[in-house]
């Protein structure tokens, strides 16, 4: 068998069908002994062109190892699924695990982008608490008549 690094980006609108399509090609490669070694779902990003008048698309990556029949019947359900703009299918010396480096770009941002996000949260919270805080009245003179 053979390993494959599959690309695919899957229209804007159907987003919500991205995990069922996703179930649907691990099953086509299981079901005919192949395996899945990494599965990756990238999101909406923007498109470096626009395709069919659409300027962000789903993209989702897949590493899998497969005989020939597995990988002719996902490429004719690529090129039968409406919902499915492009795709890509380039054989692969060995099988890959590890993150791709758009997933390392995206953790290392998220990650970068914590301790920013943790400072603007405990200001966030010293404020709210500054203001739940009721002032001190301040000392009033004592009324003689009381």
């Amino acid at each position: 068998m053979r390993h494959y690094e599959i690309v695919f980006i899957v229209h804007p609108d159907q987003s919500e069908q991205v995990p069922a399509m996703i179930e649907r090609y691990r099953h086509t490669v299981t079901s005919r002994n192949g395996k899945m070694h990494r599965l990756e779902d990238w999101g909406r990003r923007q498109l470096s062109y626009s395709i069919q008048k659409m300027h962000k698309a789903h993209y989702v990556l897949m590493n899998i190892e497969c005989n020939q029949e597995a990988l002719a019947e996902l490429e004719h359900s690529f090129k039968f699924n409406d919902a499915v703009l492009r795709h890509l299918i380039v054989k692969m010396e060995r099988a890959w695990t590890t993150p791709s480096p758009m997933m390392k770009e995206e953790k290392a941002k998220s990650v970068l982008d914590r301790p920013a996000r943790e400072a603007e949260r405990r200001e966030g919270s010293e404020k709210r608490d500054a203001a739940e805080k009721p002032a001190t009245p301040e000392a009033k003179p004592a009324e003689a008549g009381a």
